[in-house]
Formats: C-alpha cells, sequence, structure tokens
C-alpha cells in the first residue's frame, strides 16, 4: 500500500519533482532514495497573501507497482439486447459506454450533428447570427459542454463516483491532470476530439449512433413505452427508452406533454452573464500577482441571499469567452467558454438569481410556467439588442445607476453588443436583486463593480426549467414503464460529470429490471 503525504508547496514548487521528492523524504524520515512520488489531488490556496498548493501524494516503495493509465474494457455487443438513448450530450455518450461494459446494444439518436460538421454551424451563427434549431451549442454530439468549456467539476460528490467518470475522459484521451486538479476542466479545443474517440468505441463495438435522428414521436400502451418514432417518419420498437435531451430540448417537453406523459414545473436560475478583463480578476485573487506558468488564470466563487432568494455566480470562465447560445430563431441566449489554457484575456460568468415555480399563477397545473418566463426573456433580449443575436448590454456600474451605457470597452461576444438598460428586459425580481448582490459580491471582491465591468443578457439557460418525473428506484417515469428520465433535461443533473453520472445509473437500472425478467 503507497503511504499518502501532504504537502504545501509555493506556486515556484509545485513543478520541481526533486525539492518535493526531498520533502517526502524529510517527513517520512526515509533513509534512501528508491521510491517514487505520484500527486493524486493538488487545489489552490489564495486566502492569503501567500498563495500555496494543497498536495496530496502517493509515495510507492521500490517493490510495490505504481497504478496503471485509467484503462477501461468493452464488450462486443452487436447481437446483444438493444436499449435506445435519446441524446448524444454527456449523459448519452456515458450510458452508452456503460452499456458496452454490462454487454447491452446501445442505439443512440441525436437530434444534431457530428462534432465536425456541427463546428460549421457555430461559425455561422457567431458570424451571421443564424441558429440552426438543430445543430448549435446545446445540440449536437457532445451536448452543450463540448463547445462550452469542458469543465468537470461537480459541487455535489454524492451523486455516484465522480472518479470513475474522471478515469474514463482519461481513456478517452484527456490528461491526466484533470484527475488531480480540484477544478478539473478539458477545455473547448480538445473536447471534440475525446467525444470522436467515445464515438468509435461505441461503433466498433457494435453499438450504433444515428445523427440528424431527431425524437419526434412516442408509442405508449398500457402505460407502457413500445416505440418511437425519428423525424417524422419511421417507427424503431424499443422496450427501454433513456431519454437525454438536455436542458434547451424544449420540444420534448411540448411532446411529453402533448400525449400525456406527467411533467412538474421546476424552479431554475436566470441573469446575465458579466465581463471582466483576466488581469483584474488574477490582481484581485492572488492579492496583486498576475497568472503565470505557476498560477493558472484565477476563477471565483461567489454567492448571497436577497430576500431570501439565491444569487450566485455559474459556469465562471477564466481566460473565456462569452457566445451565442440560443436554440431557436427569435431568442437570446449567453454562456461562456474557455480553451484549455483559459488564456484569453477576459474573464465571464453567470450571475444568476433562482427563480420558482411559485413566482408565477397556477404554477401547480401548469408544467411550463418557468419555461415560459424563460422564453419572454430569451424573445425580449433578442428585440433588444437588434434582432441578429446580438447581445443587449450595460456597463456594470451603469446597471446599478440606471443609466444607459453610451460605449463599451471591447467584448469577447463575437456577435456584438447593443447598449441597452437591462430593466427593460428583465422584472424587478431579477434586477432588484442583482443589483443588491452585485454590491454584496463588491465587498467580497474589492473592485468587482466597475464600469470596465460588461453585463451581457441574458444567462438563461442554467439548468432545465421543467422537471420528468422518475421513480428514485426504478428510475423509470412513475407512469411510464420503459421510459429512464435522464440528466440536466429531466431535471436530475447539473454539468458534465453529474450528467455522465447519471446515464451510467439509468443504464445500470435497466440492467437490474432486465435481470429480473
Amino acid at each position: 500500500m503507497p503511504t499518502t503525504v501532504q504537502l504545501q508547496l509555493l506556486p515556484e514548487q509545485i513543478h520541481n519533482h526533486l525539492l518535493i521528492k526531498q520533502l517526502v523524504k524529510d517527513k517520512l524520515n526515509l533513509k534512501q532514495d528508491n521510491f517514487t512520488v505520484a500527486c493524486r489531488k493538488r487545489s489552490i490556496d489564495a486566502r492569503r497573501k501567500q498563495i500555496i498548493y494543497n498536495c496530496s501524494f502517493e509515495v510507492y516503495q521500490s517493490n510495490e507497482a505504481l497504478p496503471s493509465k485509467p484503462h477501461f474494457e468493452y464488450k462486443n455487443v452487436k447481437d446483444e439486447k438493444v436499449i435506445a438513448i435519446i441524446g448524444a450530450g454527456p449523459a448519452g455518450l456515458f450510458a452508452a459506454l456503460r452499456c458496452l461494459e454490462l454487454g447491452i446494444k446501445p442505439v443512440v439518436f441525436e437530434r444534431g450533428k457530428d462534432v465536425r460538421s456541427r463546428r460549421r454551424d457555430l461559425a455561422i451563427l457567431n458570424k451571421k447570427g443564424i441558429v440552426n434549431e438543430d445543430s448549435n451549442y446545446c445540440f449536437g454530439e457532445g451536448g452543450a459542454g463540448t463547445y462550452s468549456d469542458g469543465k468537470l467539476y461537480t459541487r455535489s460528490k454524492k451523486r455516484g463516483d465522480v472518479q470513475r467518470a474522471l478515469e474514463t475522459f482519461v481513456h478517452f484521451g484527456a490528461s491526466e491532470e484533470i484527475l488531480i486538479d480540484a477544478h478539473p476542466h478539458i477545455g473547448t479545443n480538445k473536447l471534440p476530439q475525446i467525444i470522436v474517440s467515445m464515438r468509435e468505441e461505441i461503433i466498433n463495438k457494435g453499438g450504433e449512433i444515428h445523427f440528424v435522428s431527431k425524437l419526434t414521436d412516442i408509442k405508449i400502451a398500457n402505460d407502457k413505452l413500445e416505440a418511437l418514432e425519428i423525424n417524422h417518419k419511421e417507427w424503431y420498437p424499443f422496450e427501454n427508452v433513456i431519454l437525454a435531451t438536455g436542458h434547451s430540448a424544449r420540444d420534448i417537453y411540448y411532446l411529453l406533454h402533448k400525449i400525456g406523459v406527467r411533467l412538474e414545473a421546476k424552479p431554475f436560475a436566470l441573469g446575465v452573464r458579466v465581463e471582466h478583463a483576466q488581469e483584474f480578476i488574477d490582481k484581485m485573487q492572488y492579492h496583486g500577482r498576475k497568472s503565470d506558468e505557476y498560477l493558472p488564470p484565477a476563477s471565483y466563487s461567489l454567492v448571497t441571499q436577497v430576500e431570501d432568494r439565491g444569487v450566485y455566480s455559474f459556469c465562471m470562465c477564466p481566460g473565456g469567452i462569452i457566445a451565442p447560445c440560443a436554440t431557436s430563431q427569435g431568442e437570446l441566449v449567453t454562456n461562456g467558454w474557455s480553451p484549455s489554457k483559459r488564456n484569453n484575456p477576459y474573464a465571464n460568468s453567470g450571475i444568476v438569481v433562482a427563480i420558482f415555480p411559485s413566482d408565477f399563477p397556477n404554477f401547480r397545473e401548469d408544467p411550463f410556467v418557468c419555461l415560459n418566463f424563460q422564453k419572454e426573456v430569451e424573445q425580449k433580449a433578442f428585440e433588444a439588442g437588434g434582432g441578429d443575436q446580438k447581445s443587449p448590454a450595460q456597463r456594470l456600474k451603469d446597471f446599478l445607476n440606471g443609466v444607459k451605457s453610451p460605449e463599451f470597452p471591447r467584448s469577447s461576444y463575437q456577435p456584438g453588443i447593443t447598449s441597452v438598460k437591462l430593466d427593460e428586459i428583465f422584472p424587478s425580481l431579477v434586477t432588484d436583486r442583482l443589483k443588491k448582490a452585485f454590491l454584496d459580491f463588491d465587498k467580497k471582491i474589492k473592485g468587482f463593480v466597475t464600469n470596465d465591468a460588461v453585463l451581457h443578457a441574458p444567462e438563461s439557460r442554467t439548468s432545465s426549467p421543467v422537471l420528468i418525473p422518475r421513480d428514485p428506484d426504478s428510475f423509470q417515469h412513475p407512469d411510464v414503464l420503459g421510459l429512464y428520465p435522464c440528466a440536466e433535461g429531466a431535471g436530475y443533473a447539473g454539468g458534465i460529470i453529474s450528467a455522465a453520472i447519471d446515464g451510467v445509473k439509468c443504464v445500470d437500472a435497466i440492467e437490474k429490471k432486465m435481470k429480473i425478467s
């Protein structure tokens, strides 16, 4: 068994392997150098002026084998029992990979395109403001995370085996650094190739992935799922279907509601995306020091309560870019992403206000009250921006003072920005709390409120505003046997890792049912 050693290191020491080995030797009072040191976890502690890395190392003696690189064995499932998976995001792909492990054949239907073809549609969206409603930042191979950041950390460790999910990414080509860092991140520039490797493995082992294949109808008889219609054309018989469509597939909610499948309104959060200079965030978080080869671009996590309602930072992207993430014409949505090096000059983050179904009348009868509010804000933003994906924007101090901004510093948002008073887009429920929250955040990060910071609207796709119920034990919809609501689109995950884990759990539940039957 290796020995675990905790060390605190200066940033300049983090890659000094000779020094680390000597520190370990001294701490364990070892007499010889016939041991190997491997870092297992590290995190930055910048609470004090002297920034340190908290590190956990494993020490292996000469007679102990070092752990091997994560590796997974997948079975050939060409002629095995079949399940359908709707969506090729992290939940769908990890569900398909789990099928290969268990000897089940996955058949994946993805409404969008493969990662390479999808890139062309994103270029048109960024440059011309034209939204392809089935191929965009939310829809397509790999899901929303493929081209909008690739963050791999989750706040909830109770969801499942986070380490195994990270090891799966390493197996398919991610750096082993993601197994070590407290906040692992692959980056939008590297994640697509990893997704391609996953797809190739699924197909090579007998699974199927069908692109440009949209779920358009579901046949249910005697409270049991029987078949799926794809692209309004062909029907496919399936007894077990994992519905992993993501938080923006509104047509799926409408379809389920139309055929009588029970849905519920669900809380979500909505607000703006604020952009600062990354150098400013570095100096504030690192006590005047810039990021460098030893310190990555700094991030932040902010939360406060305003009138008994949470306001918090969401999907903070150091060295990142703000992107247009609408999924339909006539709406506007912003999100953020970072490349693997996080080396862009801007830092951006969503700053969002919690929205509850009870904020609206008839919320018990209408499962779409939060979704309708989300759509209303996005449509107002689209019109206010000028109708071509330009984001309504306001300098941060101008927002607090109720002043329309006459000009702006440069923005990373490629379609461009339009000067707007954001009070005209959001109701006071949102703007009043945002204003109070920004003042509180300025106390936590001195200078956060500055007119060099620009608010882009809206950040509205934080999570699904609709819940598709499921039984906590069987993972099936309580009213429809064989239908497995999964991950973000069903309201059971919040990011790449939690969605991936949920996909695995759904497959495990199906296998359990198959064994019983």
